[in-house]
């Protein structure tokens, strides 16, 4: 089983971004591969920026139209949702890490969808935050994703259960 990896906007926009000549290619065999691999996650923030980003800051910008059909496909990536909850644990990672405030509900929304593995390039390459490692995908090859940063399994708890034994039927 392969764990899920969540995407941060940086690399939707280097995917799409011509300008990014080292870059982009890289970032696009990273999209690749988790649409391939049906492994990729990401959050209702992150295809807010990508959106922004790719209409009004890059040059030439995308067509609105053709932005918006990249966040209808991205859908399917189940984003995680900007709700209360994702928003208390997000300002505890941010004051723990000292992040930033969307950097703290981008590991919060990584955490929540269960994924070991974010790929950005807007923390540190290397870093773990609850459990979530960062790693820049112009430095980690699109192959060791799968080796390095399996799901782990649950270890059977070692104490016996809670609660009254159950009565032989």
């Amino acid at each position: 089983m392969r764990a899920p990896i969540f995407v941060d906007t940086n690399v939707f926009v280097y995917a799409r971004d011509a300008s990014e000549r080292a870059r982009q290619p890289r970032a696009a065999a990273w999209i690749e591969h988790l649409w391939r691999s049906r492994t990729g996650r990401t959050s209702v923030q992150v295809l807010s920026e990508y959106y922004v980003t790719v209409t009004r800051k890059l040059v030439p910008g995308l067509a609105e139209s053709d932005a918006w059909d990249d966040v209808k496909a991205l859908l399917s990536w189940r984003p995680c949702v900007v709700d209360a909850t994702l928003l208390a644990r997000g300002r505890e990672l941010t004051l723990r890490h000292r992040l930033a405030w969307w950097d703290g509900l981008v590991v919060a929304a990584a955490e929540a969808q269960g994924c070991a593995l974010l790929l950005s390039e807007d923390f540190q390459d290397g870093a773990t935050y609850a459990n979530v490692t960062i790693r820049s995908p112009f430095t980690l090859e699109v192959n060791e994703a799968d080796a390095r940063y399996a799901p782990v399994p649950a270890q059977a708890s070692r104490h016996p259960p809670r609660g009254r034994p159950k009565r032989p039927r």
